[in-house]
């Protein structure tokens, strides 16, 4: 399971939507979304109810604690709401120790409320975990110990007995509407692969629920089948993450594929650069760098996986050996080309579009003074790896190749660095 992190606008239409279809609640919440390229006059038209009520507005962000930080509004018009907006939009703020510009803001209307309450549900491995508190808001911290917690099993259905110990304290006149609520926010919950869903706080107005403030996080691996349900659903960066011009490249390829294709760039000045098929492998790999004190030099992180076509292997392959080989200083480098055994992949296959782009690369593979280690192993993997060997003699570039699938932290021990620069160790 992947969980992603969703908008506070994404998670609140998704619930009013389909608490709807699935239980019959229907939620009087509204909200609407603003950015850089929003225009309010055409806002207005489409959301009539924001000229007409009282209004919040606060960033939509992925990051907690904005009233405590003075970036929450409150009983404004329409008008100091675009002011508020106007005068925040893409200034930068630090919050949890990042600093990114504000790009986005949810506008909901004002709910004057007594009463606030507390509810998350946290998908665990074999079932989910639920919280509730009668003092939910922005001290529900300080008062955690007021939270009482169920773990639901997988198999276990979610019945007013189950809720029971959750709400037992709640007077008599609001606990059946606070059961039937909890149970139709896990309906939604299950049908829609959440794997993440907190409410703090929600409230009863006018005797019915409204989530006065969310947080959600979907499984993205369920898209496949959920994509309907979610509609134009928008997987933001975490908050102070800015994607560079290569690795959006490879975000927005890997969208476009059925594959799995991740670039992160983590030292641009780095020499040892990775390569590898497999998520679990990918990280097995640079962890290997970094046991064996060489996490300074690590350059990037890289996954490609699930059996990408020759061409995206290509595109792939370019950008990484772009960063790879950038402003050579004349010290040596080293490309980690690997990856665990293949279960379906064709490693002949997948290196045919590495073998493509190593050769486009060839000037400046030699001016980086790359040195290309291969390890790989799954079907037609001999064939794969007799293919790089004869690439290495085709251009002339050092080549170290494992026929044997095992993990090649030996290869690691051969390196070392002597007076700035990265050499094999004959001893």
């Amino acid at each position: 399971m992947a969980r992603k992190k969703i908008r506070e606008y994404d998670s609140k239409r998704l619930l009013k939507e389909h608490l709807k279809r699935i239980v019959g609640i229907d939620l009087q919440i509204c909200s609407a979304q603003v950015t850089e390229s929003t225009d309010f006059t055409e806002l207005v038209k489409n959301e009539p109810w924001l000229s007409s009520t009282k209004l919040v507005v606060k960033p939509d962000m992925l990051f907690g604690k904005r009233g405590k930080s003075g970036l929450v509004a409150l009983d404004l018009d329409m008008a100091q709401v675009a002011q508020f907006v106007k005068e925040r939009l893409g200034v930068e703020v630090e919050m949890g120790g990042c600093k990114a510009p504000i790009t986005t803001f949810i506008i909901e209307p004002f709910v004057p409320h007594d009463q606030e309450y507390y509810l998350s549900f946290v998908s665990e491995r074999l079932g989910c975990t639920i919280s509730f508190s009668e003092c939910g808001g922005i001290e529900v911290e300080e008062n955690w110990d007021k939270v009482k917690t169920i773990y639901l099993p997988a198999e276990n259905p979610m019945t007013s007995d189950a809720c029971a110990p959750l709400i037992a304290t709640l007077p008599l006149e609001v606990r059946g509407k606070i059961d039937d609520f909890i149970k139709g926010v896990f309906a939604v919950f299950q049908d829609l692969d959440f794997t993440f869903l907190e409410m703090n706080p929600f409230s009863l107005v006018n005797g019915e629920p409204y989530p006065l403030d969310m947080r959600g996080e979907l499984d993205d691996t369920a898209a496949f089948k959920n994509f309907k349900k979610w509609g134009n659903i928008e997987f933001p960066l975490p908050f102070g993450r800015v994607l560079s011009p290569t690795e959006s490249f490879i975000h927005k390829l890997d969208e476009k594929t059925s594959a799995s294709l991740k670039f992160t760039v983590l030292n641009p000045k780095g020499r040892i650069w990775t390569m590898v098929a497999g998520g679990g492998a990918s990280v097995i790999y640079a962890d290997t760098v970094g046991d064996l004190g060489y996490a300074s030099e690590l350059g990037n992180y890289a996954e490609y996986s699930g059996a990408p076509n020759e061409d995206e292997v290509l595109q792939y392959a370019r950008v990484i050996l772009d960063s790879a080989t950038a402003d050579p200083d004349g010290r040596k480098r080293a490309l980690l080309i690997g990856g665990g055994i293949a279960n379906f992949t064709d490693v002949a296959a997948t290196f045919g579009g590495i073998i493509r782009a190593l050769r486009e690369k060839e000037s400046k593979l030699k001016a980086a003074r790359m040195h290309i280690y291969v390890r790989r192993g799954g079907p037609n993997y001999q064939r794969g790896l007799a293919k790089m060997r004869a690439l290495g003699e085709e251009l002339g570039i050092p080549f170290e190749l494992r026929l044997l699938p095992t993990i090649p932290v030996a290869w690691w021990r051969t390196f070392k660095v002597s007076n700035g620069y990265l050499h094999e160790n004959d001893a």
